[in-house]
């Protein structure tokens, strides 16, 4: 009996779904969290009669065959990459980055990560850091007598120094783009790393063609609805429980099989 084969897999893709959408309801309040969606293929087919052939010497053509399908498997867990709501939080600090593109953060081995969480702080020794300490690329520093940051839309940042009149450009933060976002490697902590499917960075200046803006004392809110998230779940749960109900149905025909005399 393949009906038992056939709803397990079934059951495991349910099961894999629920878990995907487990992490997003999970990360509803994550800045710059972006949901995850499981994509499905059906299995390989066995041909037991097959369409197109011939059914008899006058050259009569079979118009439907007889396919029997083997169940189904997870092609993909796809992230959605739109626009999380921006949220004023009235901290200096904090960056939202509307539109396209990730600020560059550089990782303890040397290696850049990427992300859309703009919650930046100060580090003992003034520089723009992430949550966890990594630096902000191009690693910029704030003076210790700084009254007051001011980042523009394009990612360029000022200092107003106690003492001075004028502000200090302290530099510019970069953005990165990428041709395939969906390729991009989640690594935890909010940090994404390039990869072979989702192209090679392209390093550009926020407001430019193709790239996003810098809003300053804003954050931009994870992309996950709660109501679609909900439903899907509702919806995942009941498709496992019709699987299960398969296999159940399969015992019992097995056992009405075994016990025929």
């Amino acid at each position: 009996m393949r009906v038992l084969n056939i709803a397990a897999t079934g059951m495991m893709a349910q099961q894999l779904n629920v878990e995907v959408i487990s992490n997003n309801i999970a990360n509803i309040n994550t800045t710059g969290f972006k949901r995850a969606r499981a994509e499905f293929q059906d299995l390989m087919y066995q041909s037991e009669r097959r369409q197109g052939s011939l059914s008899s010497d006058t050259g009569t053509i079979v118009p439907a065959g007889i396919e029997i399908g083997l169940g189904v498997k997870p092609a993909a867990v796809n992230r959605i990459h739109t626009q999380g709501n921006l949220v004023s939080t009235g901290n200096e600090l904090d960056l939202a980055v509307e539109g396209r593109g990730y600020l560059n953060v550089t990782l303890p081995d040397g290696n850049t990560a990427y992300t859309r969480a703009g919650s930046l702080k100060l580090s003992p020794e003034g520089t723009l850091v992430t949550a966890d300490g990594y630096t902000v690329a191009p690693g910029i520093t704030v003076p210790e007598n700084t009254r007051e940051i001011a980042i523009n839309r394009s990612g360029e940042i000022l200092a107003y120094v106690q003492g001075d009149t004028d502000p200090q450009n302290l530099g510019q933060l970069t953005l990165s783009v990428f041709v395939n976002e969906a390729g991009l490697e989640a690594i935890g902590d909010n940090l994404f790393r390039d990869t072979p499917a989702s192209g090679e960075p392209q390093d550009g200046i926020a407001g430019q063609a193709g790239f996003g803006s810098i809003r300053q004392r804003y954050l931009e809110s994870s992309n996950v609805n709660v109501v679609q998230e909900i439903t899907d779940l509702i919806s995942a749960q009941r498709a496992y429980e019709m699987n299960s109900k398969v296999v159940e149905t399969g015992d019992e025909m097995s056992a009405t099989i075994t016990n025929m005399r």
